[in-house]
């Protein structure tokens, strides 16, 4: 169980704030360049974030190895469509810059 609760704070304190940097342009000059389609990332970095809360937090309240299964199959599709996000803004992005 301490486990969950470290999952679950280390990525409150990381992705959380990151990615909410990310969807608002909040970052650094020098990482303009290199963050270029920052609004998906922060997206995709935001998705990444809730597989940490839905895979700990039914776990944590002890729910049924159903609903636990459910949420975490859940947290694995906004993972993967955060994935699909990055992915098609950065070839977007090469496909204009060309």
């Amino acid at each position: 169980m301490i486990w969950q609760w470290t999952g679950l704070a280390v990525f409150s304190v990381t992705l959380l704030p990151a990615g909410i940097a990310l969807l608002t342009g909040h970052v650094p000059q020098r990482l303009h360049a290199r963050l270029t389609p920052m609004r998906p990332r922060g997206i995709a970095l935001l998705a990444f974030y809730t597989a940490a809360p839905l895979n700990a937090l039914p776990r944590l309240a002890g729910a049924s190895t159903t609903a636990t299964l459910a949420a975490t199959a859940l947290a694995g599709l906004l993972t993967c469509a955060g994935c699909i996000l990055v992915i098609v803004a950065g070839h977007r992005t090469q496909a204009t810059t060309r």
